[in-house]
């Protein structure tokens, strides 16, 4: 399967679309949208998890790797879904968590029931010394990353919740599980797979970090890493010729993801990484704001983009997920010029050379939630730090700031169809409150404009599918030191493609050799093409000239 033409729209389950009227959205939803998303022109759609789980981290707990949460649906419903889906000619890429499990899952209850060999499915180490962890590492969700079990003197790891056990992939038999797992849903019709976290799978040593307290270096793209990303491929998906993979690579490195998705490598198709989504992180720091450092950003796209092509290695792309903040209010102008920004956005990301992903609501410009009371969240993360920052001193109302601006339930908001109540999503109170946008921002009143960012991004999609520049045309970055445009070439033999964006709602002036150039796409109907462009706010410009 060629990777070069396709889009990925990745659906949410619990937010996309109630259909039996319990707040909850579902899979039959899902087929009640699937029109909706031919006509965008996406080819896959990536599910986070659906199978059975406690919901502590939204599913990435897994209880069951082979049965559906009943709130979701049936076995029987999945395939009518992937029957469907197929007909309008749209694959399915189902969420593999394969770091850890939910504490609840059979094999770590097992563990517990004093089994060895599922005890040593997991990571157990002893203190060093009565109460104390066996290191220093923290949590990705605040706290210590290990817990105690007294019933064997052990802690077992958790980098995540304290109900997610890190499984340990230096047995086998933990190895031979998850290409069951794979091997599973690929004969139920599954032929894309996205692997979170999955390059912490690999942990070099349980030494305590000296320097962050985090742990991170011990555990990040380990020591064997690779050798378990082909041992899978070779047991599981590569045995599938129309299989798509993207690995979700937390806090990696170039030379890692080169040869994650290189072309010879026989791990994984893509990567996502993250680094040019922690440019507004001041020191770094998920919880302490600061304007996006836009010049970073455009390094950092630049520098994965060079770097990946000259490697022969790919990128999957992308500003939003369910992890992240909205785009629209993160790096354009959910206000004033939520449309103009919006579509911009949607342009510098989509002729880039990679494998564009949209996020549901991305492509009606959807923002964040902006929740005012703490009892609004959901998200473990979001509550957890919540807490831990009235604790360090913080002022209420500087914490709800800093959740409206970080908070992953800004990404978990259920979908906005219309401006009925709850934004069409369901007829009863939602698992998670609708944003207050939905009056406004909602698919219905986009469709209803005929410069709609729907359009746009129809637009953009129809660009990748038909045209070889921007599947494989060569990057070259332009204007590199303009401190508010983001601009490229993509260049194809005979063909030319250059993307221009404003970043900034001030006005800018750029000059460029545009000779012969016509304009593919733009977000103001009466652009120009000429050598000097006085670019307006958000204002993108895609243009295309063929010798």
């Amino acid at each position: 399967m060629s990777k070069f033409d396709k889009i990925v729209y990745q659906i949410y389950p619990k937010s996309f679309q109630d259909s039996n009227h319990d707040g909850w959205g579902d899979i039959r939803g899902v087929i009640s949208r699937l029109d909706y998303l031919q006509d965008l022109g996406i080819n896959y759609i990536w599910f986070n998890p659906m199978t059975v789980s406690p919901q502590k981290d939204n599913g990435y707990d897994v209880k069951d790797y082979r049965s559906f949460d009943p709130r979701y649906g049936t076995m029987e419903d999945f395939e009518e879904l992937a029957k469907e889906a197929k007909k309008r000619g749209i694959d399915i890429m189902f969420d593999m968590v394969f770091n850890h499990t939910s504490t609840e899952h059979e094999w770590f209850q097992r563990a517990l029931a004093g089994e060895e060999k599922y005890k040593n499915y997991y990571i157990w180490k002893k203190g060093k010394g009565p109460g104390v962890p066996p290191n220093n590492w923290q949590s990705k969700f605040a706290g210590s990353a290990w817990e105690y079990v007294e019933q064997f003197d052990e802690w077992y790891l958790h980098l995540f919740d304290v109900s997610q056990a890190d499984l340990d992939w230096t047995n086998p038999e933990v190895r031979r599980e998850c290409a069951d797992i794979v091997n599973f849903w690929r004969s139920k019709g599954v032929h894309g797979f996205r692997f979170d976290v999955i390059n912490l799978i690999s942990k070099a040593s349980f030494e305590d970090d000296p320097f962050n307290f985090d742990g991170r270096q011990f555990y990040t793209d380990g020591p064997r890493e690779h050798e378990y990303l082909r041992e899978l491929n070779r047991a599981s998906f590569g045995q599938d010729e129309d299989h798509l993979t993207v690995g979700e690579m937390s806090s990696t490195t170039i030379d890692n993801c080169i040869q994650y998705s290189g072309a010879d490598c026989e791990e994984l198709d893509m990567v996502f990484s993250f680094h040019h989504l922690k440019v507004d992180y001041h020191n770094k720091m998920k919880w302490e704001l600061q304007e996006p450092d836009f010049m970073e950003l455009k390094s950092l796209l630049t520098e994965w983009q060079v770097a990946m092509q000259e490697n022969n290695a790919w990128n999957a792309l992308f500003w939003n997920c369910h992890d992240q903040p909205r785009s629209v209010s993160r790096f354009g102008n959910d206000g004033k010029y939520r449309r103009e920004s919006a579509k911009m956005l949607g342009a510098a990301l989509h002729m880039l050379r990679g494998t564009p992903y949209v996020y549901q609501g991305e492509e009606i410009g959807m923002p964040n939630a902006y929740f005012t009371d703490i009892s609004e969240y959901v998200d473990v993360e979001s509550t957890n730090i919540y807490d831990i920052l009235l604790k360090e001193g913080k002022p209420k109302e500087e914490v709800l700031h800093i959740l409206q601006e970080r908070s992953r339930d800004n990404a978990r908001t259920p979908m906005q169809w219309d401006d009925s109540p709850n934004g069409g999503f369901s007829d009863v109170t939602p698992w998670l409150k609708s944003a207050s946008s939905y009056p406004s921002v909602n698919v219905k009143a986009d469709r209803q404009d005929a410069d709609s960012i729907f359009a746009f991004y129809q637009n953009l999609i129809r660009l990748r599918k038909t045209m070889k520049v921007v599947q494989e045309g060569w990057f070259s970055p332009l204007l590199e030191e303009n401190r508010q445009v983001f601009a490229y070439r993509r260049d194809l033999e005979a063909e030319h493609l250059i993307c221009v964006n404003n970043f900034y709602e001030a006005e800018t002036e750029i000059t460029l050799p545009l000779e012969g150039y016509e304009i593919l796409s733009g977000n103001y109907p009466d652009a120009v093409v000429k050598n000097t462009i006085r670019l307006r706010p958000y204002e993108t410009l895609i243009l295309y000239k063929k010798d």
